[in-house]
């Protein structure tokens, strides 16, 4: 499990897990594909699914409390590269109807930082925000953003 956990957390290869705790590659490979495994077995019916008509209602719902109406959530995947964060994101969100300053948008959104491509379902912070305004708009959408990375922090 501790293999597992640490490779998990950093993102490391399973032959550094040699030098850590001791054990070789195989099985440390084996232990993360149990563990994997499990996860799915357990979690896969509530949480590994396409997300349901309720389970958008209740997230928009959240994003609009904290004042983002639109937001499906917020991603980072700063602990692993790019590529294995889900493509299928690139362009791809349930139909939404909202207003932000007197413009009609059709399309949910992620709020992500910059590390992110520059895909129109990914909603970036400003980088250098000037006026009280943009300063405070980057604040609470990095407040927003915090939530998950404080998730993966706990992991």
């Amino acid at each position: 499990m501790i293999a597992t956990i640490r490779m998990l957390t950093y993102g490391i290869t399973t032959d550094l897990m040699d030098e850590y705790v001791r054990i070789g590659k195989s099985t440390a490979w084996l232990s993360m594909k149990k563990f994997v495994k499990a996860i799915v077995s357990i979690f896969g019916g509530e949480y590994l699914r396409s997300p349901t008509s309720n389970d958008i209602a209740r997230l928009l719902e959240v994003g609009q409390r904290h004042g983002f109406p639109g937001m499906l959530g917020s991603i980072d995947c700063m602990h692993w590269k790019w590529k294995n964060c889900p493509s299928a994101w690139k362009g791809r969100a349930p139909p939404c109807n909202y207003t932000i300053n007197g413009h009609e948008y059709t399309m949910e959104y992620y709020l992500a930082d910059g590390i992110y491509p520059l895909w129109a379902i990914l909603v970036k912070t400003i980088p250098a925000p000037h006026g009280k305004k943009k300063k405070h708009f980057a604040a609470c959408q990095k407040s927003a953003r915090k939530d998950v990375e404080r998730a993966f922090g706990v992991l």
